[in-house]
């Protein structure tokens, strides 16, 4: 095809693209680029306005230009109109409105990413690769299992029921990573989130809470599954992208479990299954976290709040939520209104795991004891301090009970962990490690 039908072609795409999808809105629009009467318009332009409107919504939505005149190219009736030379000129260019994203609140800086095609580009897809990757939810959950994003692995908790591991496809977790790094690492959380936010840890999260009168700590059950994909929308049209941007990036994001899997797995609660069932922040991507916090920025606002009312401080890791102040804390009112907050902002509280410390007991947070300032408990340390003596005395592979595959960095990593929270003490843990005699590795 010539430079002229090109020409020709972009022109009814960006007049297609201008307006609505309707066959007669179509056929109107290309009629007015043309310059051609609709009672004299040629037939290869009815027939090409009928085949767009044909075009499947969650397709349409994310053409571009460039795409949808490549269409038009393949069109046989323009095709053939343009080989005759019968095509005629285009008279007037119709432009959509321009490219413009709704400011960000607050002034937050994030892509420019106006249009789904432009999303694509801007994370290395070609329009048919995001299409694969952003199917709707419904119709990928009763996909055969070889043909899922995600795989699914079940972990006992430390307490008791399962938690479920949903990890990203190789292609899908890169196109997830390149997406943390452009957008969400630049979005941040709330300054009460310590959880998977860089430059923040828990032992800050911890330490936010020592010397405390009463310490009240309160659990989210199934944090991440209990993030539904409307949430994770609303977010992104908050940032100012369109709908259907918002669509696609809250689609990368979110996954809905497999019926197949579901049926197969008898270990998961009744109530665990239909929050799977939704489509949800998958606990395995690399997104999730990031997302998550910025989900829950309303509850950390509100419970910030609540706190400050109250002459107490409040901090969240992850799941993990901790309000703490003077002895004299209304515990029971406080977490009356912890548990209806969550409620409001579709988050729930495990009852089971809800703890209200005195300074007579072991005041624990995240596994740091924070009664005077954040410490190792006692019996960790010295199960460690022993076992450590051990590996000096009886060498490192015979106290290698697990079967740790890098047992020496394993424990280089418990030891690490135990100089974040006390420096003196884990000096004592270092001599030791320093002490054993690791074989030669050839």
């Amino acid at each position: 095809m010539d430079d002229a039908g090109r020409t020709t072609a972009r022109a009814l795409a960006l007049a297609m693209l201008a307006g609505a999808r309707a066959e007669p809105a179509l056929a109107a629009r290309m009629a007015a680029c043309l310059d051609v009467r609709l009672e004299a318009r040629p037939p290869w332009l009815a027939d090409l306005a009928r085949a767009m409107a044909r075009i499947p919504g969650e397709v349409w939505r994310r053409l571009d230009v460039p795409s949808l005149a490549r269409r038009v190219q393949a069109h046989a009736g323009f095709a053939q109109a343009c080989a005759d030379r019968s095509c005629p000129a285009v008279r007037r260019w119709l432009l959509r409105p321009p490219d413009t994203l709704v400011d960000a609140p607050a002034g937050l800086e994030r892509p420019h990413w106006p249009t789904v095609g432009a999303l694509a580009r801007g994370l290395g897809l070609s329009p048919a690769g995001l299409w694969r990757l952003t199917l709707p939810a419904d119709w990928q959950r009763r996909r055969p299992l070889v043909q899922q994003h995600y795989q699914q692995r079940l972990c006992a908790k430390r307490s008791a029921g399962w938690r479920l591991l949903e990890v990203p496809a190789p292609h899908l977790r890169a196109v997830q990573r390149r997406l943390l790094g452009q957008l969400l690492h630049g979005l941040p959380p709330h300054d009460a989130a310590f959880g998977y936010v860089p430059g923040r840890s828990v032992v800050q999260h911890a330490a936010r809470h020592a010397g405390q009168g009463r310490v009240l700590r309160f659990d989210l059950s199934d944090f991440f599954s209990t993030v539904r994909a409307a949430r994770v929308h609303a977010l992104f049209v908050t940032l100012g992208y369109s709908s259907a941007v918002a669509r696609a990036l809250t689609a990368l994001c979110t996954t809905s479990t497999p019926e197949a899997w579901l049926r197969d797995e008898p270990r998961l609660s009744w109530q665990q299954r239909q929050r799977l069932r939704d489509a949800h922040l998958p606990q395995g991507a690399p997104t999730s976290p990031a997302v998550a916090n910025l989900c829950a920025f309303g509850l950390d606002a509100r419970l910030s709040g609540l706190a400050e009312a109250f002459g107490a401080r409040y901090s969240r890791y992850a799941d993990d939520l901790v309000i703490s102040g003077p002895a004299s804390l209304p515990a029971a009112t406080i977490a009356a209104w912890v548990a209806a907050i969550a409620a409001d902002e579709g988050f729930a509280i495990n009852p089971r795991k809800t703890r209200n410390l005195g300074t007579a007991q072991r005041q624990s947070v995240c596994g740091i004891v924070v009664n005077a300032h954040p410490n190792l408990p006692r019996r960790e340390f010295d199960r460690l301090k022993a076992l450590l003596h051990r590996c000096v005395l009886e060498g490192p592979a015979s106290q290698n009970r697990e079967g740790h595959a890098d047992w020496r960095g394993h424990l280089q990593g418990r030891v690490a962990w135990a100089a974040q929270i006390h420096a003196a003490k884990a000096a004592k843990l270092r001599a030791l490690l320093d002490r054993i005699a690791w074989p030669d590795v050839a």
